[in-house]
C-alpha cells in the first residue's frame, strides 16, 4: 500500500475536498484515463486494489500510472471511548481527490483492454469516474 516515508506532523486536521481539480486534470502521461467525477477521500487501501485489478487485467503488459497519492493521516479512537481523551491514534492515509482528478492513466494496450481494465478498476473505489481516451 501507498503511505508516506515521513510525516512532519502526525495528526493534521481533516482535509475539506470542495471545488474542482484545477491541477492533474489532464491525461499527461499515458493515452487512456480513469477521471473522478466526485469529491472524496481515497484511502490507500482503495487505491492499492484499483491497482491490483488493474495490473491482473492487462497481465502486467503496458504501463500504469498512479496520479493520486494517500499522504492524509486520518486519525480514530478505539471502540466506546469517551469524550475528552484526545485526538485519536493514527489509522490510515487518504488522498483528497477532486471532482475531475485524473486518478489512473494507462498505455501500451489496445482501447478495448484498456476500457475494461479501467472499469474493474473504478469498480474498488468510493466514487464515480469516466474512461477518457486520447485518441
Amino acid at each position: 500500500m501507498l503511505l508516506p516515508a515521513k510525516l512532519k506532523h502526525r495528526k493534521q486536521p481533516r482535509p475539506k475536498v470542495k471545488g474542482t481539480a484545477q491541477k492533474g486534470n489532464l491525461v499527461s502521461f499515458g493515452k487512456f484515463a480513469l477521471k473522478a467525477l466526485e469529491s472524496s477521500w481515497i484511502s490507500s487501501r482503495q487505491i492499492e486494489a484499483a491497482r491490483r485489478a488493474l495490473t491482473r487485467y492487462i497481465k502486467r503488459g503496458g504501463q500504469v500510472w498512479i496520479r493520486i497519492y494517500p499522504d492524509k493521516p486520518i486519525t480514530t479512537h478505539a471502540a466506546e471511548t469517551p469524550m475528552g481523551g484526545g485526538k485519536g491514534a493514527l489509522d490510515h492515509f487518504v488522498s483528497a481527490t477532486k471532482k475531475g482528478k485524473i486518478i489512473f492513466e494507462l498505455d501500451g494496450v489496445d482501447k478495448a483492454t484498456a476500457q475494461e481494465a479501467l472499469r474493474l478498476a473504478a469498480h474498488k473505489l468510493p466514487i464515480k469516474t469516466k474512461f477518457i481516451s486520447e485518441e
